[in-house]
């Protein structure tokens, strides 16, 4: 009963949402918009295939919020909304690292090839094919900058969900986001240097204390609460997923609604060169690990490694550098792309699973 009424509500919701959309009364369809959004989210949650978009279709309910009612997620009286980003992402750094451990590190030993291959992919893919889309599309300065700076940064935990669901090889997927995390301090402004001080200057040293900041202390202090007090509070660990799944929202809800002008003016233009530049990871992560050799699992992990960034990560650093509501649009749009992207891709492969019989790959396709 009640099934039914939300599902025909949503239906009307949205019906109405294009109605006025069509008739040009695009300031009074707002309200609908964000409401019909959410209704959306909360009916697929219900659906089997479908419930893993549930969290992405949140996000753009409360971006579609943030466009509209952009006030309200700027300012809270007299305290800047954009001073919660950088404490919101050690936060989540922090349970990223309560979710890992020093045998995450071990595949460096145990795969070196899968490792090696996924970190030059990751550190040359991406932001390779940034620099190109930012200079093709003549975006201006700060935004391509900001595409160049999700390229350069690292992966996150996001690519290792989405390797679990695709049954990849998760074990190289925790790896290979570990290893590039370290590495990010170092490669992250090195590449920002090398492929964008033409557009913004880059302060190399500022650039490696903010991602340290940032990403590998909370992530060391996450590495030894989860040493030494795993299990003890397991609140904890039902909860971190969460905060982390929240914290992102509200970063992504602020970006947007600071660089609310700029993303209206070049809105359709950015999300074509993120999806681009999304899915260019993908297909150049898997098929240039398979040129060199690696199995079609390795292959498909590297593919999450490289096409899906830390895009959160990378709006704290346009933070830091006093550019979030340009350099860091590029990341706002890119976090709930990759998520659709990659639940699509994941669920695909998941489909067409890969058994390895010695050194034959064999393909079982379900029927």
């Amino acid at each position: 009963m009640w099934n039914k009424i939300l599902f025909i509500t949503t239906l009307l919701a949205g019906t109405a949402s294009v109605i006025l959309l069509f008739l040009g009364r695009i300031e009074d369809a707002g309200p609908l918009l964000v409401f019909f959004l959410i209704l959306v989210a909360t009916v697929i949650r219900k659906h089997p295939v479908f419930a893993g978009f549930g969290y992405t279709i949140w996000i753009f309910a409360a971006v579609t919020a943030s466009l509209y009612y952009p006030q309200y997620f700027i300012k809270i009286g007299n305290f800047d909304l954009k001073q919660l980003i950088v404490p919101l992402l050690m936060i989540i750094m922090f349970g990223m690292g309560t979710a890992m451990s020093l045998k995450d590190f071990q595949g460096v030993i145990k795969m070196p090839k899968g490792v090696v291959v996924g970190i030059v992919c990751q550190f040359t893919i991406m932001p390779c094919v940034g620099f190109g889309l930012a200079y093709l599309f003549k975006f201006p300065p700060e935004i391509a900058a900001g595409i160049i700076l999700v390229g350069s940064s690292p992966s996150g935990l996001a690519s290792n969900v989405m390797a679990f669901i695709s049954d990849a090889n998760l074990a190289l997927s925790l790896t290979l986001t570990a290893v590039a995390t370290l590495l990010a301090p170092l490669f992250t402004p090195f590449l920002m240097q090398l492929l964008a001080d033409e557009l913004v200057p880059i302060n190399f040293l500022a650039m490696l204390w903010s991602i340290v900041k940032i990403v590998i202390l909370p992530i060391v202090l996450g590495l030894i609460f989860n040493r030494f007090a795993h299990g003890r509070f397991p609140w904890l660990d039902k909860a971190m997923p969460i905060v982390s799944m929240a914290g992102i929202a509200v970063i992504i809800t602020i970006i947007t609604a600071a660089g609310r002008d700029s993303l209206l003016a070049i809105g359709l233009t950015l999300v074509l060169a993120v999806i681009i530049h999304n899915t260019a990871g993908y297909f150049f992560g898997y098929w240039g690990s398979r040129l060199v050799g690696l199995d079609q699992r390795s292959a498909r992990t590297v593919a999450f490694e490289v096409g899906m960034q830390n895009a959160g990560l990378a709006s704290g650093i346009a933070l830091e550098m006093g550019r979030v509501a340009t350099m860091g649009l590029a990341p706002a749009v890119f976090g709930p792309m990759m998520n659709i992207s990659g639940s699509s891709l994941a669920t695909w492969w998941r489909g067409r699973p890969v058994e390895t019989n010695n050194k034959r790959e064999i393909k079982i396709y379900k029927k």
